[in-house]
């Protein structure tokens, strides 16, 4: 059997005029983490000091982007004293300028990022902000500080926490998904981009994790006074770049219903297992809006034409740096003809009464490399679990999304 399915983010009770017109907020797995970022606070290094060195700080150690963890439910978090062998005593002693003007590309710098703070723990205090604060470090053995590194992997796992796979980690519980997911996120943008998306030089990464600069000068290279060699000037530090900071990519997710408002139209990948689909869904493109990426991923994937898209709710995804954007749409009269030619991505997609899906969702939802849950009978639909928007878009549908009253 597969792992258990974790719940969702649990909500505080709302009654605003929005929750009373459109229902309550739908919270999505990955997201509802516990933690303020408070991201004014990130190039403050008198903060980030403050918070670092604080004794009841948390440290989430990631090797390869896998978490350490109690178990497959749990992170497990260290203390600051197992960190500072690869990070320094004080990372954050330096000013940002001062540490730009320092840079060298032959030194690899370990990157310390600021998660948040844990209002429920208040034990630290800046000016009027109170909670205990959360980083994650990457510890994957690299460069000049791999055997730093390495060390510290091999004295965590002498006390029997382990680094548990992150490729498909659906086990955690809601909060910590979500800290696990903005950890991932971050650490795999910051190891992808150690060149200037401008100018192609290394960069380095500051901001708690948040940024990373192309430098003017770079102690590697050295000029023949021994002072460091000027770069070429780059475009990347001259105002506000898109560069310079994480990318978020965001993806159109779309549960489709038929125009007699009964049946909902589901795909199978050519990676799926037989008889397990899924709602159809693609990347939103530049200069195309939310409901447009909708009906055109619609009609590319399954040739059905689609009208009316209302948002239903959305999830962040950390493989790598994806926002779901969850949909309910609706196809127009005369275009549910189903037709795979155009985008040949689908296996198969069809149109499954709601009673058909009822049943898939009563006794045939699994992880996507789970075995079918009991009840199960062959044949029969299979559908991806509450952790994934997906589900959430059918349930939504079956629960009468589409009816007199809306529920968003």
């Amino acid at each position: 059997m597969g792992s258990a399915i974790p719940a969702l983010p649990i909500l505080a009770e709302d009654d605003s005029m929005l929750s009373r017109k459109f229902g309550r907020e739908i919270a999505n797995y990955f997201s509802g983490s516990p933690l303020n970022r408070i991201s004014f606070l990130r190039t403050d290094y008198g903060f980030l000091r403050a918070a670092f060195a604080h004794p009841q700080a948390a440290f989430l150690l990631l090797d390869n982007l896998s978490p350490l963890v109690k178990d497959p439910a749990h992170l497990s978090y260290v203390a600051r004293d197992v960190v500072t062998p690869l990070t320094g005593e004080e990372p954050f002693r330096e000013s940002e300028q001062e540490q730009v003007r320092e840079f060298n590309s032959a030194v690899t710098r370990p990157v310390v990022l600021f998660l948040g703070i844990d209002e429920k723990q208040p034990g630290f205090q800046y000016r009027e902000y109170k909670g205990n604060p959360y980083f994650a470090v990457d510890v994957t053995p690299k460069g000049t500080t791999a055997d730093k590194a390495q060390s510290i992997i091999d004295l965590i796992k002498a006390t029997g926490v382990s680094f548990i796979d992150g490729r498909r980690l659906m086990s955690l519980n809601a909060p910590e998904a979500a800290i696990y997911a903005e950890a991932r996120s971050l650490l795999d943008w910051n190891a992808r981009n150690p060149f200037c998306g401008g100018c192609g030089q290394p960069t380095m990464s500051i901001n708690a994790g948040w940024k990373r600069v192309c430098p003017p000068s770079d102690l590697a290279v050295l000029g023949a006074d021994g002072t460091p060699k000027a770069r070429a000037d780059c475009a990347t530090r001259h105002g506000v770049s898109n560069l310079c900071f994480p990318r978020t990519d965001p993806t159109v997710i779309m549960a489709i219903v038929s125009a007699d408002g009964a049946r909902l139209l589901l795909g199978r990948n050519k990676r799926f297992p037989p008889s397990w689909y899924s709602t159809l869904a693609g990347f939103l493109e530049p200069g195309e809006s939310i409901e447009e990426a909708v009906r055109r991923e619609t009609w590319e994937e399954s040739g059905v034409a689609v009208g009316r898209v209302v948002v239903h709710s959305s999830q962040p995804w950390p493989l790598p740096a994806n926002l779901m954007i969850g949909a309910v749409g609706q196809a127009v009269p005369g275009g549910e003809t189903i037709h795979l030619g155009h985008d040949e991505e689908l296996a198969d997609a069809r149109w499954y009464s709601f009673e058909e899906v009822r049943e898939g969702i009563t006794n045939g939802v699994s992880g996507l490399g789970d075995p079918a849950p009991p009840g199960y009978k062959e044949g029969g639909l299979r559908l991806p679990p509450q952790i994934a928007i997906a589900n959430q878009l059918i349930q939504a549908v079956l629960d009468g999304f589409l009816g007199a009253v809306p529920k968003i």
